[in-house]
């Protein structure tokens, strides 16, 4: 009797199946279109909308964001970090979900960051607290209210996102605890082990230590801030799985969290909701920045 091959992770003994699950495109079409709306929707945004462009927020050329203030001064704010699997895609790619939220009255910042392989992942999460800090010090100078920050990402925006929320704000950075009023994350990875054994793992260059570092899953400690987790009905299994259990480790550590799964949606269209005010994830922000 042949020797049974040893799974790779869970249930998964090949890259080919790892593969299946975490490569989000299912036909160039669908990858095609995607692409196409997030850069239509971005460029109506930049052309419509008042903004400022590529603020610098560290000391890098990678390090800096873009900022769609609301209309009315003292306006919350949204700080969003985008996706690609942290090798592709730029803050520019996303614009457009300021298009949801400036009619809500919050202020929309989109971050940009450094992409692997030129940096490691360890380096993008330290860009992204970066960003926020800057955020919360910096935003009143451009109509933002510091107090009424929520943060979320897309995919791997979603990861960090959540490795932001396990911050030591208030002894590295000299913020309070838990900055954030709220925090949205969509489609995310938090359990990073899979990837090194997929098809991302030669832009990514995971080891062993970066894995238990940016892995969220495996971090989650007592905050306050909270939280919603949302994907697409029609991504697959392991990303429904991703969700609903980085929401489970997240209640257990007696933190408020809710779970919105997306009918219908896939990995690409589960952030449309973001371009829409009457949507239920721009809903939520609203009613969690206090201008519902």
């Amino acid at each position: 009797m042949p020797t049974p091959t040893p799974p790779l992770y869970r249930q998964f003994t090949s890259q080919a199946d790892i593969d299946a699950q975490y490569n989000p495109v299912t036909s160039p079409a669908q990858a095609a279109a995607a692409l196409a709306h997030y850069e239509s929707q971005a460029l109506t945004a930049r052309q419509r909308l008042p903004s400022r462009l590529d603020v610098p927020y560290g000391p890098t050329r990678a390090e800096t964001l873009d900022i769609f203030p609301a209309e009315r001064p003292g306006a919350p704010v949204f700080v969003f970090l985008h996706g690609g699997y942290w090798r592709a895609r730029s803050s520019k790619d996303f614009s457009g979900i300021a298009l949801g939220l400036r009619p809500l009255g919050i202020t929309t910042v989109v971050v940009d960051y450094a992409l692997c392989p030129t940096v490691t992942l360890d380096e993008i999460v330290r860009q992204a607290r970066a960003a926020l800090a800057w955020v919360w010090r910096h935003i009143a100078d451009h109509g933002g209210d510091p107090s009424r920050i929520a943060l979320g990402g897309h995919s791997a925006g979603a990861q960090l996102t959540a490795m932001c929320l396990h911050t030591r704000w208030a002894e590295d950075y000299g913020l309070p605890d838990d900055p954030c009023a709220a925090a949205l994350m969509v489609s995310g990875v938090y359990d990073l082990r899979p990837l090194r054994w997929s098809y991302l793992q030669p832009a990514l260059q995971l080891d062993e230590g970066m894995v238990q570092r940016c892995s969220p899953l495996g971090r989650v400690r007592r905050c306050a801030t909270p939280a919603l987790i949302t994907w697409g009905g029609a991504e697959s299994t392991e990303f429904a799985r991703q969700s609903t259990t980085f929401h489970a480790a997240w209640r257990d550590a007696g933190n408020e969290g809710e779970l919105m799964p997306q009918p219908g949606a896939d990995h690409f269209t589960a952030l449309h909701g973001l371009e829409d005010p009457a949507s239920g994830m721009s809903r939520w922000l609203a009613g969690r920045l206090g201008v519902a």
